[in-house]
């Protein structure tokens, strides 16, 4: 049945994008299974890398399937389609466990956009990204004109979004988007991913929070989330519970 599929290979998650038929296209039902995929990997203690996939080898993602927003009225497609679009993609990408994406294929629109969610990417040589929506009547609306910009500038987002120019394997290895480039880009994805064994898992995912923050992705909740990491191992923490349980005032020591 395709859709998106969340798959365990051990301590590895895969992601795996499946609507052949539409060279992977997003659906509304694709779409919507993110977020509970995501909400499951990371109440998962056993999972320590995802790996985002794709079963068409022509197109990684063809972007979002156009007879799905199509007959959408206007503000329902601002509000639903992109908002909520945007939304679950920031999901992907804030993922505490670090993420690899295998590009096999073609990344246009969407599907760029959603490979951008992740902390490094692999290509395969013949793979292309493109940011094709102009082309009919709409806009980069994933992120296309945000994260993307933050990884690659603002030049090649525009050679894309602007003049519909596809960027090469090589271009998007020599910009940074891409850590390498394979014949069998799931593989690497995988070898990457099992890489993280032997790694502190609270070190990888403090590491992200901190790099998150530096770069704008979700700062306030990064360094919130940094602060009650630190907080929750002191003296203090443990006396304002015990007190409060004891319905008494506290006595902090201070450490």
């Amino acid at each position: 049945m395709s859709g998106l599929h969340l798959i365990r290979h051990g301590a590895i998650a895969e992601l795996r994008l499946d609507n052949p038929a539409k060279l992977n296209a997003f659906t509304l039902d694709m779409l919507n299974a993110v977020e509970p995929h995501c909400a499951e990997i990371e109440r998962d203690p056993g999972i320590s890398a995802v790996v985002i996939s794709a079963e068409e080898s022509k197109a990684f993602c063809a972007g979002a399937d156009i007879i799905a927003w199509s007959e959408l009225e206007p503000w329902d497609f601002a509000r639903h389609w992109v908002r909520e679009g945007h939304r679950i993609f920031d999901r992907v990408a804030r993922l505490s466990k670090p993420t690899v994406a295998a590009i096999g294929g073609h990344a246009f629109g969407g599907g760029l956009e959603f490979a951008a969610t992740a902390d490094i990417r692999v290509m395969a040589p013949n793979a292309t990204l493109a940011l094709p929506e102009a082309g009919v009547g709409i806009v980069p609306g994933w992120s296309g004109t945000q994260r993307l910009i933050r990884l690659i500038g603002e030049p090649m987002v525009k050679e894309m979004a602007l003049f519909g120019r596809r960027i090469t394997a090589d271009r998007a290895h020599a910009a940074g988007f891409a850590a390498e480039i394979s014949d069998d880009p799931r593989s690497k994805a995988f070898e990457l991913a099992e890489g993280l064994s032997g790694k502190s898992p609270c070190s990888v995912e403090v590491a992200k929070y901190m790099i998150h923050a530096a770069v704008g992705e979700d700062r306030n909740a990064m360094v919130e989330a940094l602060g009650a990491g630190m907080i929750g191992q002191t003296e203090d923490r443990i006396e304002g519970v015990t007190a409060f349980r004891e319905k008494r005032k506290p006595n902090f020591p201070g450490k």
